[in-house]
């Protein structure tokens, strides 16, 4: 009974149920799974730290992770602020963009009606048709506006809870795996502990100098230009480029579109050019430097990770596609039965 093979038809048919199954299971309990992904991630980031408090500062093992969250909250906290009033900065000048968005929108019916024979009266009405959706759809939003910043927060408060559990239990977290997959396994349970936590380390230092990165150098473009609002924008588009391929063009579009409100056209356009050649700089230079092969993934696979994490969870979906992605492709590569899973994932090298 042991030796009996299934039919091809039957493994394809678990197979597929299986995946199906694991997608349902994630969407479902997505609530649970994204803090605790967020908090796996920060406290191996905080793990070095947690560390040096506990074995050279002599700390107990309840203070050192709080601390250690306790600063990454503080941390959190200042850039946050740091984002917010430059936010409300913006938000002072929408009565002048709602000005500049008027008189462009004037020109372009004017063209439209010389050139497509679409008479200014059809527009008009054609618009407060669009405009009416448009902000009923705003008003169910802004509606619902509490509940998304109340949500942001549990889900902030959840993550830095959990991350203080994984620091304080990590001990016995680790004596779990070792007994769940037994003695035989254990080598390869703590190979596949140790690289994943010097991946996901690796990988968010790398990522953070990226963006410190990409952050100065945007602001540093947008203040050359004279272009309004250059640290906001530069904060966001160092903050959209952590989402692979679609991050940096969506902060893109949007640097241009807020550049032309505030200013002109040709400097909406030379704006986007000057930061679309720092991005190829970026792309072909320096991250493969910073980043190297800390991730052992390729573009194809990153790309798929990238649209199902989407797909499952939203934003933070995209953010956590990629480390999720090296994680499973990680133990790919040490599980003899999904090793062939790893030669699909990883790079040609």
């Amino acid at each position: 009974m042991d030796n009996l093979k299934l039919p091809f038809y039957v493994r394809l048919s678990l197979s597929l149920l299986t995946v199906v199954l694991l997608f349902i299971i994630l969407r479902v309990a997505a609530g649970i799974i994204i803090p605790l992904l967020f908090a796996v991630l920060m406290a191996i980031m905080l793990h070095p730290l947690n560390r040096f408090f506990e074995t050279r500062l002599r700390m107990g093992r309840a203070i050192a992770p709080f601390l250690c969250v306790t600063l990454a909250v503080s941390i959190m906290g200042l850039f946050l602020y740091f984002l917010f009033t430059q936010l409300a900065i913006f938000l002072e000048d929408i009565p002048a963009l709602q000005v500049r968005f008027t008189s462009t929108l004037d020109t372009i019916q004017l063209w439209l009606s010389s050139r497509l024979r679409f008479t200014p009266g059809q527009q008009t009405q054609y618009i407060g048709h669009t405009m009416e959706r448009v902000m009923e759809t705003l008003g169910n939003s802004a509606g619902n506006l509490l509940f998304y910043v109340s949500g942001l927060l549990l889900l902030l408060v959840f993550v830095f809870l959990f991350t203080f559990f994984l620091l304080y239990y990590r001990r016995m977290l680790m004596r779990f795996l070792l007994a769940l997959f037994g003695e035989r396994y254990g080598t390869q349970v703590y190979e596949v502990v140790n690289e994943t936590k010097s991946m996901i380390n690796a990988y968010i230092v790398g990522l953070v100098v990226e963006m410190v990165l990409v952050g100065i150098f945007s602001c540093a473009i947008l203040l050359a230009m004279d272009v309004r609002f250059p640290f906001l924008l530069g904060i966001m588009i160092a903050v959209f480029n952590v989402i692979p391929y679609v991050g940096f063009y969506s902060a893109l579009v949007v640097t241009m579109l807020v550049t032309f409100a505030n200013n002109s056209f040709d400097l909406a356009l030379q704006a986007g050019a000057a930061l679309f050649i720092m991005h190829l700089i970026d792309s072909n230079v320096l991250f493969p430097r910073i980043m190297g092969r800390r991730v052992r993934v390729n573009p194809f696979i990153t790309i798929l990770s990238v649209i199902a994490g989407q797909y499952l969870w939203g934003v933070p979906g995209m953010f956590l596609s990629v480390p999720v992605a090296g994680t499973v492709n990680l133990v790919c590569e040490k599980v003899g039965r999904f090793r062939v899973w790893s030669i699909l994932m990883g790079s040609d090298e």
